[in-house]
C-alpha cells in the first residue's frame, strides 16, 4: 500500500505530470509549463523543476513535468497561485489542455 505522507518533513513531496502532447501543440504547451514552472521558483518550499520532452523509447507519454517541493502544504499553495493566475486569465488549466490535445496523467508522489 502506498504511503500518504513522507517519511519525514524534509523528504519532499513531488509532483509528477506525464503528458501526451500532439506535436502540432508541443512549442505552445512547453511555453505553457515554463510559465507556470517560473513562478514556482518564486514560492517559499520550491527546491526543483524538470520539464522533459522525450526523444525516444516506446512510452505513450511525451512531456513530463517534476516539481519537488518542501512540504505537501507548499505544494498547496503552489497549486492554489497557479489556480488564481488562471482564474485572473479567465482560462481554466483543463480548457487549455483540451484546446491543445493534450492528454495528461497527474499524480502526488513521495519517496518509496
Amino acid at each position: 500500500m502506498a504511503r500518504n505522507t513522507p517519511r519525514n518533513p524534509s523528504d519532499g513531496v513531488f509532483r509528477i505530470d506525464k503528458y501526451v502532447v500532439p506535436a502540432a501543440s508541443l512549442a505552445a504547451f512547453v511555453t505553457q509549463m515554463r510559465e507556470i514552472e517560473a513562478m514556482f521558483e518564486r514560492l517559499p518550499g520550491w527546491r526543483q523543476k524538470h520539464l522533459l520532452t522525450q526523444f525516444g523509447g516506446t512510452g505513450e507519454f511525451n512531456v513530463v513535468t517534476m516539481v519537488e517541493w518542501k512540504t505537501a502544504g507548499a505544494m498547496a499553495v503552489a497549486q492554489e497561485i497557479v489556480q488564481r493566475h488562471f482564474a485572473g486569465q479567465g482560462v481554466a488549466p483543463g480548457q487549455v489542455l483540451e484546446r491543445l490535445g493534450v492528454r495528461s496523467d497527474r499524480g502526488f508522489y513521495i519517496a518509496a
